[in-house]
C-alpha cells in the first residue's frame, strides 16, 4: 500500500500550489500519512461534492481502506481573497480548508468515521502552528 501526502494539481493556481507544496512538506515532518492522500487542486472557484453540494474544499473517504481517499480543493477564488484579506490571510484561508479535510482523514484512519466536533478549531490550530514556523505561508 503506498502512503504519504501529495498535492496535484498543475489546473490550480500556481502560487497556492507552491504554498501547499511547502505546506505538505511541513505537515510530513509532524504527521503521519499510513494511506496516501492525494490532493488534487482545481482552478474552479468551487467544487461540486459527491452528494451534489457546492464547497471550498471536500474529502472522498472509501469504506474500504485499500482504496486511497483523496482531496479536493479549488484554487479559482484565490485572487478575490487576496484582494479582500491580503496574501498570507488568503493562504492561511486555504491551508485551513486543506487542514480541516486532513483532521477528516485522521479521524477515518482511528475511527472508520468522520464527525465535525472540533475540527475547525484543530484546523485552524494546524495552521498556527505552521504560522509560527515561517515567514509566510
Amino acid at each position: 500500500m503506498t502512503t504519504g501526502l501529495r498535492i496535484i494539481g498543475h489546473r490550480g493556481n500556481g502560487e497556492v500550489r507552491q504554498a501547499f507544496i511547502r505546506y505538505a512538506k511541513w505537515l510530513r515532518a509532524r504527521h503521519d500519512f499510513p494511506v496516501r492522500l492525494p490532493v488534487y487542486l482545481s482552478g474552479s472557484r468551487r467544487i461540486v461534492t459527491v452528494d451534489g453540494e457546492s464547497a471550498t474544499a471536500s474529502i472522498f473517504l472509501p469504506f474500504d481502506t485499500r482504496n486511497n481517499p483523496y482531496i479536493r480543493i479549488p484554487t479559482g477564488d484565490y485572487q478575490n481573497l487576496v484582494v479582500q484579506h491580503g496574501r498570507d490571510n488568503a493562504l492561511a484561508s486555504m491551508l485551513c480548508s486543506l487542514s480541516h479535510e486532513l483532521v477528516h482523514y485522521w479521524q477515518w484512519l482511528e475511527t472508520g468515521s468522520t464527525t465535525e466536533r472540533g475540527v475547525a478549531v484543530r484546523a485552524a490550530n494546524m495552521v498556527r502552528s505552521y504560522a509560527l514556523d515561517v515567514d509566510h505561508p
